[in-house]
């Protein structure tokens, strides 16, 4: 029996401190005076007597009643019960509360309150209780101040000393108790029928009346994961309802943080606490606790919820989330399941308030048992006497639960009052209540219910009716009387003060009633509850298995796993390893780990297994691969099941060495959690807590030995069946706690001493393992090497080796020994670790201390081990490995640094066989690793994955590579990406070094930028250049070169000049080139002496015995020009370049009109860039047009004559920039009149490129490509465009065969030019537009010549060489990832497209078409002026050649195309492929992108090529391979002054004598000539044209077999959509079997893929598919070669056999033309033209001074398909077709939109021409058209057509994003039914509109924010569409008005 009120005080105003109306509260009275025993009194109550403040009031309130909780330093909570109300005083003014200098103890602003004659003051009685009858203390509060007010004669001092001592209040579960308090009064108070649960009335209904549903259980959560939460309202009553409400929620568990339900406002700092709180405040402060950011505030009154943006509620799972969001629905909203009845039933009945309170509870302890199901199977008891001590496995609760991924469950568990709840309800011997029941029955009850979903319903009103009848046990009602006050009391003037009370009696009437009570038996005849076992109820179920892994046939799984572990043991290694994949991946799930432990604790013989070598590996490889997924908590037990096995399982090293097997499993993070120690440790104390009381050999069984299992299978069933049987550790518990009233002392002593040997002696064991698993096995070696550091620091006196050896052998202990940083920290993590168990289980404090005593030492020695061990496993033969085999090498390639031990593992792409373990090899030339699939069932496999090192693109290191194989992750590894598209991810070894990987990349970065050309791989053998020096003139080598030099000289006939500097000229066969003007005037002007041929000179050129004229003009380039007729009148090859000093980067003869003088040229070359002139490279051999290139010229400015100065400083000064000019216009003046177009010679109009367009449809089109599968039977021709018909006589062998002509020259002799009756059906009437004879390309904004007569510049778009750089990189990326992509990210075929590859390709198409158009059709001749002259112009110029000439498409014609476009016009080889001395950023592929339009013009025209696809990837690899001397350097001059071309001359001559010298050998340079170098010359290396031919001798591996000239349509006019364009198989294409399949010495031999083998597996990206399964030609051709072999007849080239193919004489395979192949031929020709037409028209828009207005797109739809007007392609569909300009009325593509070249003509056109007006209804496609057919656009979209105009003015718009307000032009148009907007009233160009169809309403509307200025407030209106909502304001409102009736009278 406790008191039901502890103290009453009288708490008053304090009137000495008012200070303007505030104060504070003064405690007038307290009863009893003196302090309770057991109850102290609490200072500071006067704070919650007023929460909002003590202030004197001028009006009378009616008393109010609220109840705060105060807790003391226990935890123990104390209701304060105030009833205030108030007193009349007199007011003395007395001065402000500014001028007071003591501050006021309220720190709230409160205004000062006007003082008056009569004013009221608060005062308070209060009730102090332990107890929680918060009506019971309204009502005696109730009554003493009725007695005082009706002045009802009854003593106050009776009143209160009755309530302090008569009223008595049993515990819970006790009888009914009557009383009153001596005033007339009965009053009945009933204590709850169970003690832990709360008493809430209807608390908990009105939370959630107030909240909802979802912010109730949003606030539930929060308060469940200690969050902060601060509950607001106006009164107090609901806050303490609320707060109480919100405890309740939480049962079975007791909130322990701050719970203050009424905050004064005078303590508004405690919100600030960083500690979780449960606070209710007045709403008065809810402006000041806005600003907290980490409190979620809920308002009562308004029933919201406010959850700051940084604060994350945890919530339950989905699935108990929403049952019980259902459940409370269910419960709140009952006619919610029959609301869609169509027959509505009756309505439910509601159940009252106080029901629905307890539903509500009901609901969620159901969720909370939900939650715990299962909990008391994980509490772990560690002491059971002389208290029990447990504690929860909340690892294992997780983990069995499957809630590890939840973040509210491991929060609840984490939460201060769930240890509270353990501690609680842990003990299995205690009085048990609702919530264990509940507990017991839910799980059976939620299995019916899942069956009968109404039972739901009635089991928790069930529960509801239980917790009802807690709070009301006695079902009879009792009639209270309670004294009231009348109405209107309060309100009375004359009421006297409240008297002070008499102590003295008070104190008497406790006294008296306190010995009355003290004589009463039946309040001592009170039992409290029994204790009981508690029932363990049902296990915790939920746990699913892996996720992503679908166990289906679990059991084959575990048998695998059992067969695997069988295999180890029985050393069976090989079949173990086999079976490794499918046991690692078991592993994944956690059933397969607990069978490993289980199978291998089953395999332990004794407490210590030694194993073998490999078993012992591979036993921790398993224990690795189980412990790999395990997390740091541990939640299914696997860490903690491998402890005794780790130190069980060893292996001997040597004698007195051993190795666990924990040795090899440190490096996992479960090791290092606290908290997984604690658990263990706690499982094995209960264990032996169990073993203590319940001896029994079963619960110390031996392991069986495997011999033995087989004989006790069969009594598995009744070992499991005795487990079962046996107690739990709680049910023991439960038992000796029962048992222990009645034991001796003795007895009790002796367990109490038991138990606390076991935990003791546990804490040293798990000490020990504890040290073995944290300590690493390299911390022997820091601390050694520390150790060694130390003694080689120590000085060599004999005192100090004597001190040293004395403390060496000394054995004094290890305490002397320094343990190092990592032993320090195990001594720490240890000794918190014993620390934190030993106070939970009460071991004794000498105990304690031993064990600190003993830690350092356990870690000493152990140290000490280790280092025994770490020294002993060095010295073990290495794990046997793969043996590392080198790879194929070629011809002088050699590896460099040693092979590095690595695993490649997968990238991006889908590859076979990976990983695969291996080397990595860096060699002089390639990076190449080789090695063996991981996979034991393709270990017999070789992957090779190789690239040349020039090649490398980026080099970077990666980390953490996790190997399945392996089950671990290695750290280090390296990534090398490389320009021929090949990524070598490499994870690397164990064994590998830091150092070893840091030298390799060091070596790698070192020979990836040799210091000199002639150090790279291709020019190898000769060392580079040495440094000279300064040093005696006649000692040097600089000396004896020079006399060497003077000899050559010499005997080249060069006579050496006298004392003065005598000039001479070059001796030549040629004597009309020696008598020339040109040349004279050249050798004239620049002029050598034999002194500049010093090694020292700056510009060192080629011996002069390769320097003659005959030999340059023998060049294959010179002859290539000759063939065309650029060596003969009106044109010659010019030789002012003979010394590279007109322009470094051409070659030494260039062809010119023979009119232009040397000198002439000389000025030319200052107008260009670089100097690059233009040059004549091909001419058309039936229009005699001219294809000419150069460097974009000069711009007319400053920074032009700076350039053109600055590059001809050594020049003469003869001529200026005026001249220069003068000659440039002179030059391109020639180059017109050469044009036989210019002359009118070609005037016939079916040859005229504009009288052919003027024809064309002005619908594109649509041109397919050629058929791929055209065969080796093929019967159509091709044409042009891919097909045509041609004469029988034309078609070749099998339709595909090159028939036998006498050689190539012969076979493209110039031929008579088409007929005209081809293409009658294509041409078109009407006189030709403007046609120029001379066009030049060049860029935007490029200038020069612009006046010259017949030449019209036009400015184009092209590649440049950044965009090539960065698609190139976006390629690469594409092509070759380094890792798998995610499911969101772009696809492959979409990362091509964003590269913008395909892109570029396209614009070079259609630059060369227009070239080929040009040149081909209209005659004019093209200049090529691009950039620097040497990358898109080498692209479009080679481009073009190849498609008009079919001789550049042969094997002999391609080599000549190349060197003479790219190798002797010059290209930046080492900058764009980054192969210099000085690494670049990036990598620019430009020549690489003129391969890759070669290959899809091979693919769109399959039989014009005589070389192959693999022809061109070959090319393209050794590109920047290095190999080869032919794409190392820039220029013919650099390879000059290499001697490079003297090797080429020689061997030419050489050639022509009839000597074979070996195409492609190592030759050495010869000294002399043009400013050789003497002495030793570097190597020439190997040419790659001249091993291409040398080996196509051999094998036809670069020859189309398919390949068959159409003579009669020699040019090609591809298909240049992107559609049509194909990635490249050399981007994506990979062989691993041998590597990149370029190196042909790498490769195998191929007879052994030829020979006839049973059937064999040819894998995709492994083989290579050419080679296995070659073509039939191929396969016939090796066929006879080994048939000639096997006759002992020596073998044919295959050539040879080739040509002697005789071919049947049938008419299917000759070629029959056809209609359709003329159309598509037609059709071709004519996208062509459009396309040529296209450009032109772009350049000439570019050109003019007017900028061109952009697009506005918008989406449209067609009824009919349409063609993209920028790509030709179709608009295919009624949706999605593209977008059409609003203005001009242009449509395309999407992706078209950004790259569409023609203007928009929505501003006024000019006026058409004559031909236009004629043509306007006829669809053509020239410029004339499109503008006029814009112009009618124009006019209908231009804000200038008064008759559309029904309403315009200005208007103010505010924006759709930043709502900001502005002005803008609007105009009313009825007739197109649109609101239009402009910028001004005089803009033609329409900003937007809005279409009047989609208008809903026009309302006026109210101000909006930020409106105008000068603004009516009646000038807003709104008009709403069915997309948004626009805001206008008008100047006015009678504006406004006018604009609502204009456009409603629009709408109707």
């Amino acid at each position: 029996m406790s008191r039901l009120v502890d103290y009453f005080v009288i708490v008053g105003f304090d009137h000495e401190k008012e200070r303007g109306g505030l104060s504070s509260g003064i405690i007038l009275q307290r009863f009893p005076e003196n302090n309770w025993d057991d109850t102290p009194f609490h200072d500071g109550i006067e704070w919650f007597c007023q929460p909002q403040g003590w202030a004197l009031s001028t009006e009378r309130s009616e008393p109010r009643f609220y109840v705060s909780v105060l807790t003391d330093v226990d935890a123990n909570r104390h209701y304060c019960a105030c009833l205030c109300f108030n007193e009349t005083v007199a007011i003395t003014p007395t001065k402000p509360a500014d001028e007071d200098e003591e501050p006021l103890e309220c720190s709230r602003p409160v205004a000062n309150i006007t003082h008056h004659s009569i004013m009221y003051a608060p005062k308070c009685l209060v009730i102090v209780s332990r107890q929680d009858y918060i009506d019971t203390f309204r009502n005696c509060l109730g009554i003493i101040y009725t007695v005082w007010v009706e002045n009802l004669g009854v003593p106050l001092e009776t009143l209160v000393g009755n309530l302090l001592g008569c009223v008595l209040v049993p515990p819970a579960g006790g009888p009914q108790v009557r009383f009153s308090i001596g005033a007339g009064d009965r009053q009945a108070l009933q204590p709850p029928a169970t003690p832990p649960l709360p008493v809430t009335h209807t608390a908990v209904h009105m939370l959630l009346r107030l909240l909802g549903i979802h912010n109730s259980v949003t606030l539930w959560c929060a308060v469940m994961s200690e969050q902060k939460v601060l509950v607001v309202s106006l009164a107090g009553a609901r806050l303490a309802a609320a707060c109480r409400a919100l405890a309740a929620l939480m049962f079975p568990f007791r909130y322990a943080h701050v719970y203050i339900p009424l905050l004064p406002a005078g303590l508004a700092e405690v919100l600030a606490t960083p500690t979780p709180f449960l606070i209710g405040v007045h709403s008065s402060l809810k402006e000041e606790v806005s600003e907290l950011l980490d409190v979620i505030v809920a308002d009562l009154d308004v029933g919201s919820l406010h959850i700051p943006a940084g604060v994350n509620i945890p919530r339950p799972e989905g699935k108990l989330l929403s049952s019980l969001q259902e459940a409370l629905a269910l419960v709140l909203q009952p006619e919610l399941g029959a609301a869609d009845s169509a027959f509505a039933p009756p309505p439910p009945l509601s159940s009252p308030p106080h029901m629905l309170d307890k539903e509500i509870r009901a609901v969620f302890m159901r969720t909370i048992a939900r939650l715990l199901q299962g909990y008391r199977h994980c509490l772990t008891i560690i002491r059971i006497h002389p208290q029990p001590v447990l504690t929860f496995h909340k690892a294992g609760f997780l983990g069995a639960r499957g809630l590890s991924q939840c973040p509210f469950a491991p929060r609840l568990l984490e939460s201060m009052f769930y240890n509270g709840f353990v501690a609680e309800r842990g003990p299995p011997w205690r009085p048990t209540d609702i919530w264990d029941e509940l507990l017991q029955n839910l799980p059976e009850q939620l299995r019916i219910e899942a069956l009968n979903p109404d039972l739901q319903l009635q089991h928790i009103q069930d529960l509801a009716m239980q917790l009802h009848l807690n709070e009301n046990p006695n079902p009879q009602a009792y009639q209270q009387r309670i004294l009231r006050p009348p109405e209107g009391a309060s309100q009375r003037i004359h009421q006297p003060p409240l008297p002070l009370l008499d102590a003295t009696r008070v104190r008497e009437v406790i006294e008296e009633v306190t010995a009355r009570n003290a004589n009463n038996p039946k309040l001592s005849a009170l039992r409290p509850p029994q204790p009981r076992i508690v029932p363990p109820a049902a296990p915790p179920t939920g746990a699913t298995e892996f996720g992503p892994l679908l166990l289906t046939n679990s059991a084959r799984r575990l048998e695998v796993l059992r067969a695997c572990v069988a295999a180890i043991f029985e050393c069976r290694y090989a079949d173990a390893r086999k079976s490794f994949p499918a046991v690692l991946r078991a592993l994944r799930a956690p059933a397969a780990r607990a069978a490993l432990v289980r199978d291998l604790a089953a395999r332990l013989p004794n407490n210590k297994h030694l194993l073998q070598h490999h078993q012992f590996e591979l036993v921790t490889r398993l224990m690795n691969c189980a412990l790999q997924s395990a997390t740091a908590i541990d939640e299914h037990s696997i860490a903690a099941a491998m402890l005794p096995l780790a130190t069980a399982y060893c292996r001997k090293l040597c004698t007195g060495v051993i190795q666990y097997a924990y040795m090899c499993i440190q490096e996992h993070q479960v090791w290092t959690s606290q908290q997984f120690w604690e658990a263990a440790f706690y499982q094995d104390v209960q264990r032996d807590i169990k073993a203590l009381y319940l001896p029994s050999p079963a619960h110390h069984p031996r392991v069986p030995s495997p011999r033995d299992m087989d004989l006790c299978r069969d009594d598995e069933e009744y070992i499991s069946l005795l487990k079962a049987q046996e107690p739990s550790a709680l049910e023991i518990a439960a038992e000796q706690m029962r048992l222990w009233p009645s034991l001796p002392p003795e007895k009790q002593r002796e367990l109490i001493a038991s138990e606390e040997s076991t935990l003791y002696s546990q804490a040293i064991h798990y000490a020990n393992r504890m040290v073995y698993l944290l300590l690493p096995l390299e911390g022997a070696g820091r601390r050694a090497d520390a150790r060694g550091g130390d003694d080689d620091r120590a000085s060599n006196s004999i005192t100090n080796s004597v001190a040293e050896s004395d403390s060496a052998d000394a054995e004094s202990g290890f305490e002397e020994a320094d343990p190092g940083e990592a032993g320090n920290n195990v001594i720490k993590m240890v000794s918190r670790f014993v620390d934190k168990v030993c106070t939970e289980g009460g071991v004794t404090a000498d105990h304690v201390r031993c064990l600190h005593q003993m830690i350092p030492g356990v870690v000493h020695m152990h140290m000490e081990t280790l280092d025994a061990v770490a020294r002993e496993s060095r010295r073990l033969p290495p794990v046997q490995k793969p043996r590392i085999v080198a790879p194929a090498l070629i011809a002088g390639e050699a590896i460099s640094v040693p092979a590095l031990r690595a695993y490649l593992v997968a990238d991006g792409r889908e590859t076979p066989l990976l990983p695969a373990e291996g080397a990595l090899f860096l060699t002089n030339y390639r990076v190449v690793f080789k090695g063996a699939p991981t996979d034991p069932f393709a270990c017999e496999q070789t992957v090779v994955r190789s690239f040349p090192l020039v090649s490398l693109t980026r080099e970077k290191a990666v980390r953490t590579h996790y190997l399945p194989h392996l089950e671990q992750s290695l750290q280090d590894g390296l990534q090398l990406r490389s320009a021929t598209f090949q990524l070598i991810k490499v994870a690397l070894d164990e064994e590998v070094s830091s150092e070893q990987a840091e030298a390799f990349r060091k070596q790698l970065a070192r020979v990836r930028h040799p210091e000199h050309v002639t150090m790279h791989f291709a020019l190898a053998p000769r060392p580079g250049p040495k440094p000279s020096a300064t040093v005696s003139k006649h000692n040097t080598l600089k000396g004896f070169a020079k006399k060497t030099l003077l000899k050559t000289a010499r005997r080249a006939g060069l006579k050496p000049k006298p004392s003065k500097r005598q000039k001479y000229v070059l001796p030549s066969a040629d004597a009309r080139s020696l008598t020339s003007p040109p040349l004279m005037s050249s050798l004239s002007a620049d002029t050598l002496s034999l002194e500049e041929l010093e090694l020292a000179g700056a510009e060192p050129a080629e011996p002069p015995a390769a320097r003659t004229l005959e030999r340059v003009r023998e060049r294959i380039y010179a002859r290539d020009w000759a063939r065309l007729g650029l060596a003969h009148a009106p044109f010659r090859l010019a030789h002012a370049n003979a010394v590279y000093t007109l322009c470094r980067s051409y070659p030494a003869v260039i062809p010119v009109p023979s009119s232009i003088g040397d000198e002439s040229l000389r000025r030319i070359s200052r107008c260009y860039r670089q100097g690059r002139l233009p040059v004549i490279t091909w001419r058309h051999s039936r229009t005699h047009a001219l294809l000419a290139r150069s460097g974009a010229s000069h711009h007319k400015g400053v920074m032009g004559m700076l350039k053109a100065s600055h590059q001809n400083q050594g020049a003469t000064q003869s001529g200026t920039d005026a001249p220069s000019s003068v000659e440039q216009e002179r030059y391109l003046a020639t180059l017109v009149a050469c044009t036989p177009a210019s002359r009118g010679e070609l005037e016939d109009s079916s040859l005229s490129l504009d009288s052919l367009l003027l024809c064309c449809d002005d619908q594109p089109t649509h041109t397919p490509l050629l058929t791929k599968a055209a065969g080796t039977l093929s019967v159509l021709g091709r044409g042009s465009g891919g097909k045509g018909g041609a004469a029988a006589k034309h078609f070749g062998r099998w339709g595909s065969l090159k028939g036998r002509q006498p050689s190539h020259l012969d076979l493209y002799a110039p031929r008579q030019r088409l007929s005209t009756a081809d293409l009658d059906s294509v041409s078109g009437e009407g006189p030709p537009s403007r046609r120029a004879a001379l066009y030049v390309l060049s860029e935007k904004g490029g200038g020069g010549g612009a006046g010259v007569s017949g030449c019209e510049y036009v400015p184009v778009e092209y590649p440049d060489t950044r965009a090539t750089k960065h698609a190139f990189k976006k390629l690469m990326r594409a092509a070759v990832p380094s890792t798998p992509a995610a499911p969101e990210e772009p696809g492959f075929l979409k990362l091509i497209e964003e590269s913008g590859w395909l892109w570029q390709l396209r614009q070079l198409f259609q630059l060369s078409g227009a070239v080929i158009d040009l040149l081909d059709l209209q005659g004019s001749s093209v200049l090529l002026s691009l950039e620097d002259g040497w990358d898109a112009t080498a692209q479009i110029s080679s481009l073009a050649q190849i498609c008009l000439e079919p001789y550049y498409r042969t094997l002999e014609g391609f080599r000549i195309i190349v060197e003479k476009e790219w190798l002797a016009l010059g290209h930046k080889f080492q900058q764009r492929s980054n192969i210099g001395p000085t690494p670049q950023q990036g990598f620019t592929p430009t020549f690489l992108m003129f391969l890759d339009a070669v290959h899809q013009l091979q693919k769109q025209f399959p039989l014009a090529f005589e070389f192959n696809e693999y022809y061109l990837r070959f090319v393209a690899y050794h590109t920047v391979s290095c190999r080869f001397r032919t794409f190392l350097l820039d220029s013919e001059a650099q390879r000059a002054d290499l001697g490079m071309t003297a090797a080429d001359d020689k061997r030419q001559d050489t050639s022509r004598m009839g000597v074979e010298t070996g195409a492609g050998s190592e030759e050495e340079c010869g000294g002399g000539g043009y400013g050789g170098s003497g002495g030793r010359a570097p190597a020439c290396g190997l040419s790659l044209f001249d091993y291409i031919d040398r080996h196509h001798q051999k094998a036809p591996i670069f020859y189309n077999f398919l390949y068959t000239p159409d003579l009669d349509n020699p040019v090609l006019r591809p298909v240049s959509s992107v559609c049509s364009l194909e990635v490249w198989e050399y981007y994506c294409s990979e062989e691993l079997s041998h590597g990149a399949p370029y190196d042909l010495e790498a490769l195998p031999p191929t007879e052994a893929d030829l020979r006839p083998t049973p059937r064999r597996l040819v894998t995709a990206g492994y083989d290579s598919i050419a080679r296995c399964m070659p073509d039939s030609f191929s396969g016939l051709l090796e066929r006879i070669r080994q048939l000639e072999l096997e006759l002992g007849h020596l073998p044919q080239k295959w050539r040879v056999r080739w040509e002697q193919l005789e071919l049947p004489n049938t008419l299917e395979l000759q070629r029959v033309s056809s209609m359709s192949s003329g159309v598509v031929r037609r059709a071709t020709l004519a996208s062509h033209k459009r396309g040529t037409l296209e450009v032109l028209v772009r350049g000439r828009l570019a050109a003019a001074p007017s900028a061109a207005p952009a697009h506005r797109w918008a989406p449209a739809a067609t009824a009919a398909p349409a063609r993209c007007d920028h790509c030709g392609d179709l608009l295919w569909g009624p949706l999605k077709t593209g977008v059409r300009c609003v203005d001009c009325g242009a449509a395309c593509h999407e992706r078209c939109a950004d790259a569409y070249a023609l203007p928009c003509t929505k501003y006024k056109a000019p006026p058409p021409n004559d031909r236009d007006k004629d043509n306007r209804h006829n669809n053509n496609n020239s410029v004339g058209t499109l503008q006029s057919s814009s112009q009618q656009y124009y006019e209908q979209f231009s804000s200038n057509v008064a008759e559309n105009r029904t309403h315009e003015g200005h208007l103010y718009k505010r924006g759709a994003l930043l709502k900001g307000w502005k002005q803008r032009w609007f105009v009313l148009d009825s007739i197109k039914h649109q609101l239009r907007y402009y910028d001004a009233m005089e803009d033609s160009h329409c900003k937007g509109f809005i279409d009047l169809a989609e208008v809903i309403t026009v309302t006026q509307a109210p101000p909006a924010p930020g409106p105008p200025k000068k603004c009516d407030d009646r000038s807003f209106f709104d008009l709403r569409t069915s997309r948004r909502t626009y805001n206008f304001c008008a100047s006015d409102a009678n504006a406004a008005q006018e604009w609502i009736e204009k456009l409603q009278a629009c709408l109707q």
